[in-house]
């Protein structure tokens, strides 16, 4: 057997290909390990022990820990210790949904505000806290006491944040009043439509009148 010469036996030694297959190799096993390492890795994170919407106090005593495998979208989700200035929801946050850093913020940053409006007619049955509704608006036509103009809607897209208990009659049926966020700038048109008599009605969007 001829032998090679030993310069020939090092540059098959070094060959770049064989180089390059091992790193490849190495850098596949490296990426594969930080995978499976980001998906097992649990973060505890907050998720809403019950329905909260804009401008609800988030408060330990609203919220419960939750255990979760999200990898890099932890960073996403509240958890960790809560600012001692407190928290308020910027959004509607239904229950047992993780809350999001995005969904909560200052008193400063919520538009909305809370206003209780009396209802000429009953709420739908699936209305409840959370719910989206368009707050219809039937105006007293002139003077005559029981003569209103056709229906528009005076508020759209509000959200129930609490439903209150029939206490007045209306037409001999105990009246529903229910609890709604509207944008600030829509507070004053709710409040006069109410102290001008008007029929006000909450229809749930995407659902049947009320």
């Amino acid at each position: 057997m001829v032998a090679l010469p030993l310069a020939v036996r090092r540059r098959r030694l070094l060959d770049p290909r064989i180089v390059i297959g091992v790193a490849l190799i190495v850098a596949s096993a490296v990426g594969t390990t930080a995978l499976v390492a980001a998906l097992t890795r649990t973060a505890v994170v907050y998720r809403a022990d019950r329905a909260l919407v804009a401008g609800d106090r988030v408060t330990a005593a609203r919220l419960a820990p939750a255990t979760v495998r999200l990898g890099d979208a932890t960073a996403l989700y509240l958890s960790g210790p809560l600012p001692a200035e407190g928290l308020v929801a910027t959004r509607t946050i239904a229950a047992g949904e993780m809350v999001p850093r995005s969904a909560v913020g200052t008193a400063a940053s919520v538009r909305s505000a809370t206003v209780v409006v009396d209802l000429a007619s009953p709420l739908a049955a699936g209305v409840a806290v959370g719910s989206t509704v368009d707050l219809w608006s039937a105006a007293r036509s002139g003077a005559t006491e029981n003569r209103y103009d056709a229906p528009v809607v005076l508020v759209g897209d509000a959200v129930v944040s609490r439903v209150v208990a029939p206490t007045g009659l209306i037409g001999g049926s105990a009246q529903d009043a229910v609890e709604l966020q509207v944008p600030r700038d829509e507070v004053a048109a709710v409040l006069a439509a109410q102290a001008g008599g008007a029929r006000l009605s909450a229809v749930e969007v995407g659902g049947g009148a009320s």
